[in-house]
């Protein structure tokens, strides 16, 4: 099976957790099977992203699905960091809006992971929370679609509401697979329940193809030889969602039913419920709350007493209090916040940004056992590693030594340097400078 997962966004009605580097995908939240977490703790090795439980249960159900992801540059060290380097990732040099990615995608599963023209493709959000039928339902999609069934083939919902959040698909029968008569934005209740009424359902953007069909179609509407080149020319592309591209176009189109479980968890209101506890972090409440739900990241604990209907986010970018039905609309004032990152995913580790003064910075970084930063320098600031945990080698202006923890290594302005973790390997870097920015710094092959 050949599935792309769509991965995009910043995911803001998650603040504090979630920003432009950190998309809602990437945030730890959701329970491992099988782990027994103490309360109050912070096992944070014990919960799993939203793309990890997605790419976890695709490989229940298809252990050799080649999977793709398609997402911005800025996502891709996340990426790698919790799914590891197996998963091929289709980047968008910059957004263009659901056709370009679909189109750059398809091309990549060709041109580069040499997916033949005649083979079957199923493109679907990288965010769902879903139970693993969800995936059965998906592979049987791949093969209608390998079967050639439809032009496109898409999955519909059953409404388990009229919600008005939602397009919607509407079928010429009841059918378990029927031909699709039309599609409907998203609606009013009233209309909603009528669209019920005739079978409508959900449309969750999930689709399936086969590979010439978007390739035909993508040559169709740009002007690209190959992959590489239309990676190249990406940036020229308009603007366009697969539907007004190609849906709207197309009289050849299937639908198929899906009955099980299945949220669209994009705010703290649709997420918390779909929580398996009340808490991730140190949180304690007392026997008055209701229907609270805390997330914390901070290494302080947090009490809420005698609230209902609560969500509290913590995290080194910010602390969120908000009643659960208003968190839906958060967006207008995270936008209004002057953010720095103060928390990423990179594909060596992690860090954690703890102080910023007018002069300096510090941050707490962690990288993973057998893997090391990029040799680079820094023009404008000096930078100072207290190593704390594990042990590794650094490797300044060429001198290779190693460390431990209690080390301190000193590095100014201009020198080359990187680290290199044996183990996991943890540090507490300052840096020291008027000018501090990301944009400061030069990478350089080692030899």
């Amino acid at each position: 099976m050949n599935i792309v997962l769509l991965s995009g966004g910043s995911g803001k009605r998650l603040w504090p957790l979630s920003n432009d580097v950190r998309s809602k995908q990437f945030i730890k939240i959701f329970k491992k099977q099988g782990s027994q977490i103490p309360m109050g703790s912070d096992a944070s090795e014990d919960y799993e992203s939203m793309v990890q439980r997605v790419y976890r249960q695709i490989k229940i159900i298809d252990k050799d699905a080649t999977v793709t992801i398609a997402t911005s540059k800025s996502q891709v060290s996340a990426i790698h960091n919790q799914l590891g380097t197996d998963v091929g990732i289709s980047v968008e040099p910059c957004r263009r809006d659901t056709f370009p990615a679909i189109a750059l995608a398809t091309a990549y599963l060709h041109d580069v992971m040499g997916v033949g023209e005649d083979e079957a493709v199923v493109v679907c959000p990288v965010d769902p929370y879903v139970n693993d039928d969800y995936f059965e339902a998906i592979k049987k999609l791949w093969e209608l679609a390998q079967d050639g069934t439809a032009n496109l083939t898409l999955m519909g919902i059953d409404p388990t509401y009229p919600s008005e959040k939602y397009g919607y698909i509407i079928p010429t029968s009841k059918d378990q697979v029927a031909k699709v008569e039309t599609f409907k934005e998203k609606p009013d209740a009233v209309t909603a329940q009528k669209y019920i009424d005739k079978g409508g359902l959900w449309n969750g953007g999930v689709f399936a193809y086969k590979l010439s069909y978007v390739l035909d179609r993508a040559h169709e509407l740009i002007d690209f030889s190959d992959y590489q080149d239309l990676f190249d020319k990406y940036d020229t592309l308009t603007k366009i969602s697969f539907d007004y591209a190609v849906v709207e176009h197309e009289k050849d189109i299937a639908v198929m039913r899906f009955a099980g479980q299945w949220k669209d968890p994009g705010t703290w209101n649709t997420l918390t419920e779909a929580m398996e506890e009340n808490s991730v972090g140190d949180a304690k409440f007392n026997d008055k709350c209701e229907n609270v739900h805390v997330v914390n990241e901070l290494g302080v604990p947090i009490l809420v007493m005698g609230c209902k209907d609560l969500v509290v986010s913590a995290s080194p970018e910010g602390i969120l209090v908000s009643d659960k039905e208003q968190s839906s609309y958060i967006k207008p004032f995270v936008d209004a916040i002057d953010q720095q990152i103060m928390f990423a995913e990179k594909s060596w580790g992690s860090y954690r940004v703890l102080d910023v003064t007018a002069d300096s910075m510090t941050v707490k970084v962690t990288l993973n056992a057998g893997h090391k930063m990029n040799y680079h320098s820094h023009e404008k600031r000096d930078e100072i590693w207290n190593v704390i945990h594990g042990t590794g080698r650094t490797i300044v202006d060429g001198m290779e030594q190693t460390v431990k923890a209690g080390d301190v290594i000193t590095m100014a302005a201009g020198c080359k340097h990187t680290v290199i973790a044996d183990t996991e390997l943890q540090l507490i870097e300052v840096q020291l400078g008027t000018d501090i920015s990301v944009s400061d710094k030069k990478k350089y092959e080692m030899e």
